[in-house]
């Protein structure tokens, strides 16, 4: 099955004026997606791999190379000045794509030698529009199954998923973040990764976590950090609008690899989070909006799943449930109080219709209408 990934016509356009960064996920693609743009083999190079360390540190390339892919170039401390080394002396010559299973946008703020330079591409898993055109419901039933990372999705075998889950994870802790950070105990932050499929969709409880590992709040939220840095997980801040006593403090939380979630309800609710979350890093990074993924809840305990702010006003508000129900009395409740055009209630049903302003539809049509 060859799937053309959603961001190969944005890296294209932006290759000919900047180096274009490509960060994601370990194993979501990043270097299928970076080897469609070489002329051959050789102008792969992966900071992992010993010889290719060098040639890079020392900028030797073939003088016939158009583009070249520097992989987990991050690694080394000193990679933001060894790039723009590299791009100073080739600008014209030379084209570069840099990919990295880190946050290389993390590296973006004040200081920035790199500033302007470069363009940063968010790779996400697959998403249901990616993948199936048609958006069936079997095709639903196998992003919620295997997750939307290529290779088990492709596979489509539960016992292959199982294994693949087990040996990314292990890179991640043991191989990714040990190249990353200077932590000791990388047996606990194991521990904490495998705890967090069961927090997913309720409120983040920092000390009931700490509790759990006997651990410091800030020390959770640390490494919660830490794995946010590798594409692990991710969080979502509370939204409070003007004139709402809403929750302001506590955040939800979210991971990259949705089928690791046992629970349906919490599936179903991070699978959609990671869609919206992908629909606002894709505004961002090939249109420039502004784009936050929040969620909303007031003290009364009336709460709607996730608003996206587009330039700091409210997009869209979104509801979703597993089944067909009628709209959510939180739906409605805050659609007299935050001005927000599109209200949506998705589901993994087939029935589509409006209530009250509302608009309730399976999860495949609301993906249609905002392009994932």
């Amino acid at each position: 099955m060859q799937i053309e990934r959603y961001l190969k016509s944005s890296v294209q356009e932006w290759l000919d004026q900047r180096m274009v960064f490509i960060g994601g996920p370990r194993q979501v693609g990043k270097t299928h997606l970076a080897r469609e743009f070489i002329a051959a083999p050789r102008d792969y190079y992966s900071w992992d791999d010993l010889a290719d360390r060098e040639q890079i540190k020392s900028h030797r390339f073939p003088a016939d190379s158009g583009t070249l892919v520097l992989d987990e170039v991050h690694k080394y401390p000193q990679w933001r000045s060894l790039l723009k080394g590299l791009y100073d002396k080739n600008a014209g010559q030379l084209r570069f794509i840099v990919t990295g299973s880190a946050r290389l946008d993390l590296f973006r703020r004040g200081g920035d030698s790199l500033f302007g330079r470069y363009h940063y591409f968010r790779l996400h898993p697959f998403s249901y529009g990616e993948v199936d055109a048609e958006y069936r419901l079997e095709t639903l039933d196998a992003l919620l199954e295997y997750g939307g990372f290529p290779e088990p999705f492709i596979r489509h075998t539960a016992r292959f998923a199982r294994i693949w889950r087990r040996e990314r994870m292990a890179r991640v802790i043991h191989q990714d973040l040990r190249d990353l950070t200077n932590l000791k105990d990388y047996t606990q932050l194991e521990l904490l990764a495998d705890l967090l499929p069961s927090k997913v969709g309720s409120l983040l409880s920092l000390n009931s976590i700490a509790e759990d590992l006997a651990k410091s709040p800030h020390t959770i939220a640390n490494w919660i950090d830490i794995l946010g840095s590798v594409y692990q997980c991710y969080t979502v801040a509370p939204y409070g609008p003007p004139k709402i006593k809403a929750n302001r403090k506590q955040q939800k939380l979210y991971l990259w690899d949705w089928s690791v979630i046992e629970s349906p309800g919490a599936r179903f609710e991070n699978l959609v989070a990671s869609h919206l979350l992908k629909y606002c890093h894709l505004m961002e990074d090939t249109e420039g909006h502004q784009m936050e993924l929040r969620f909303l809840r007031d003290q009364q305990g009336h709460e709607v799943d996730f608003v996206v702010l587009k330039n700091k006003r409210p997009a869209l508000m979104v509801e979703c449930k597993t089944g067909e129900r009628a709209a959510s009395p939180s739906l409605l409740y805050f659609r007299d109080r935050v001005s927000c055009r599109e209200l949506y209630q998705v589901h993994g049903g087939e029935r589509s219709y409006q209530q009250d302003g509302v608009r309730v539809m399976p999860f495949g049509e609301f993906c249609r209408i905002i392009g994932v």
